[in-house]
């Protein structure tokens, strides 16, 4: 006891009380298994990454992150309850506790991952601001937008970009801002503004919302980087590793040639080393995280891999018809890289 009180008098308070919080903060796994379900926050309403159907279940890219890592968890995808957040809200609502899991198109920058308390994870999309305009203006080049009004949701990297990227070009514009992705489609659809700018990606979604989507183009240049993906608190590394590693998995996963519909096989007959590490055949990964052995195998069953998930949400399957580009394996032409498990 003597020791215990000259070291609670030699530590500074400050670094007791962040020994605490930390301490409070590192148990969202329990928390999680406790409640039985994951809280997801996600976008209020973007096809392709998040939205809900005519029967009010959420569909899309950021959505199927959200039920991978509730498959890894419980060994079941829909044990996984979706907070619906604008782009001003996401970041409280993660800070507060309100949600385990940030997974809401949200843009990797050092502001965000430095001082806002929160942990980017992995980047589950590629992508970059660009501009959407009406074929009939004839623009070419982003210089044909001196002087024109553009729409654009508050609350998000974008305006940044913009700031950077036209005052340093001699380029006039004016904005025009909105809380929500669909209120700027439809301030741009009914004329407030020439062009409206987003990540292409949410452009891609936009479009479909517009009275007349062929009448319409996506300029093909982009002015920034935007790596979106999955955001936690600091202060529960387990967590973080749980949050990555689910995702790592449905890369890995595609890489190995393991999908929803062979998964079972794979596991009964694995074809080398690495996928029976994946799917639980060989190690203690799961024990490593604190979930099962077959925490991988829980994922691709009841998700797919990245390339299923892909191709249904965003990819040719889907209205987006988006092209993998970018989010391409890195040995298929793009940059989707996920370290091995072993």
């Amino acid at each position: 006891m003597l020791y215990k009180n000259k070291f609670m008098i030699a530590v500074p308070a400050a670094l007791l009380l962040g020994g605490l919080a930390t301490s409070s903060q590192a148990a969202t796994l329990d928390d999680v298994k406790e409640r039985g379900s994951l809280n997801c926050g996600v976008n209020v309403g973007l096809a392709g990454f998040s939205s809900p159907d005519s029967d009010g279940n959420w569909q899309g890219l950021d959505v199927e992150t959200c039920r991978g890592i509730a498959a890894a968890i419980f060994g079941d995808p829909e044990k996984v309850e979706f907070t619906p957040l604008t782009a001003k809200e996401r970041f409280t609502a993660l800070q507060s506790g309100e949600i385990d899991v940030l997974s809401r198109n949200t843009t990797w920058t050092a502001t965000r991952d430095n001082s806002l308390g929160l942990n980017f994870t992995v980047t589950t999309f590629y992508d970059g601001q660009g501009f959407m305009v009406d074929k009939d203006l004839g623009i070419e080049s982003l210089e044909d937008l001196d002087g024109a009004s553009i729409c654009i949701q508050s609350g998000t990297t974008h305006e940044l970009n913009l700031a950077d990227y036209f005052p340093s070009r001699d380029i006039d514009i004016n904005t025009v801002t909105f809380d929500t992705p669909d209120q700027t489609a439809q301030g741009f659809a009914h004329g407030r503004c020439d062009v409206l700018t987003s990540d292409t990606s949410q452009l891609s979604a936009l479009r479909l919302q517009l009275p007349e989507p062929d009448s319409v183009e996506i300029l093909e240049t982009l002015i920034s980087k935007e790596p979106l993906g999955p955001v936690v608190r600091q202060g529960d590394d387990q967590w973080l590793d749980i949050v990555q590693w689910s995702i790592f998995a449905m890369i890995n996963a595609e890489e190995m040639g393991v999908n929803s519909d062979n998964v079972d096989e794979m596991r009964d007959n694995p074809p080398n080393p690495g996928v029976a590490r994946l799917l639980g055949d060989d190690g203690n990964y799961g024990e490593q995280l604190g979930l099962s052995d077959d925490w991988a195998y829980n994922i691709i069953k009841g998700v797919g891999n990245y390339g299923e998930v892909f191709t249904a949400t965003v990819g040719e399957d889907s209205p987006l018809g988006i092209k993998r580009g970018l989010n391409a394996l890195w040995n298929e032409g793009g940059i989707l890289y996920a370290p091995p498990i072993r």
